[in-house]
């Protein structure tokens, strides 16, 4: 009986800990030297140094031509704590758009920054689980910077990861107040569930550099402190694809770049 009451909690710390290991990377980060996860002996990687007198901008507006398709209706009536976090209907979040305008599109430099580093932010990425639902739909976040999921329903959550070139992983948040962390090594747009709750649903964008936006609920959106330089730009969208372009940013210039999402024919 000794022996059982021992692995009982046991058992209850692998059902916690989930498939993703720690709650955070042991990677380690040096913005001054732009190193991520290296040994203090490694040689450091120089800064790229973005003047602020040439510093351009690249700014547009994310538009859809033809009827989009319709939100699916979210039932919670399975979870009384989500039900009670709404007075209105919700909807799911895949395809928004607001007359002709598309929010949540990801926009970022996909080419022309290469042999460029840039550092990595100080501050978090965060991502509240609340009302049952991810806020916001979607994020970016550069490779090595720290990614905070909140918990702030009073059920339980699991974030699970779904990569193809990150570790995946699946954490239980239990409790409310809980918080959680992980870090990215590699670019790719990482897909959120709750295995809980299947309609929650969240997208975290990975670049290696910092120049993404993701656009409004008018469409816009604004990437700042560009470099001057030619770029391939790309626009993603979780249910409308894909679209790139070419875009060159003038010394001290702002670029112009609208992209026009069409239904299927």
């Amino acid at each position: 009986m000794r022996r059982v009451r021992l692995f009982l909690p046991l058992g209850l710390f692998v059902l916690l800990s989930g498939c993703g290991g720690s709650s955070k990377s042991p990677a380690t980060d040096d913005s001054a030297t732009g190193s991520r996860g290296k040994s203090p002996n490694a040689t450091a990687v120089p800064l790229t140094v973005v003047d602020p007198a040439t510093a351009g901008s690249i700014a547009g507006l994310i538009t859809f031509e033809g009827t989009p398709p319709a939100e699916k209706l979210i039932d919670m009536k399975g979870d009384p704590a989500c039900g009670r976090a709404h007075r209105d209907r919700m909807y799911t979040e895949t395809a928004v758009v607001h007359g002709g305008k598309v929010q949540w599109a990801f926009v970022r430099i996909s080419a022309g920054l290469e042999g460029k580093t840039f550092g990595v932010p100080a501050e978090p990425v965060v991502m509240d689980q609340s009302g049952c639902l991810y806020s916001p739909h979607l994020v970016g976040a550069v490779i090595g910077q720290v990614f905070r999921v909140l918990n702030s329903d009073e059920t339980l959550h699991n974030v699970h990861a779904v990569c193809s070139a990150n570790k995946a992983f699946n954490m239980a948040m239990p409790l409310k107040g809980m918080k959680q962390e992980k870090q990215f090594s590699a670019e790719e747009m990482v897909h959120l569930k709750c295995d809980v709750h299947p309609w929650m649903s969240a997208w975290v964008g990975v670049c290696e550099n910092p120049y993404y936006a993701v656009s409004g609920a008018d469409g816009g959106y604004t990437i700042r402190n560009v470099p001057p330089g030619s770029y391939t730009l790309e626009a993603w969208h979780e249910t409308f694809g894909r679209q790139t372009m070419p875009i060159t940013v003038d010394p001290s210039g702002a670029a112009t770049a609208d992209f026009t999402f069409k239904a299927a024919s």
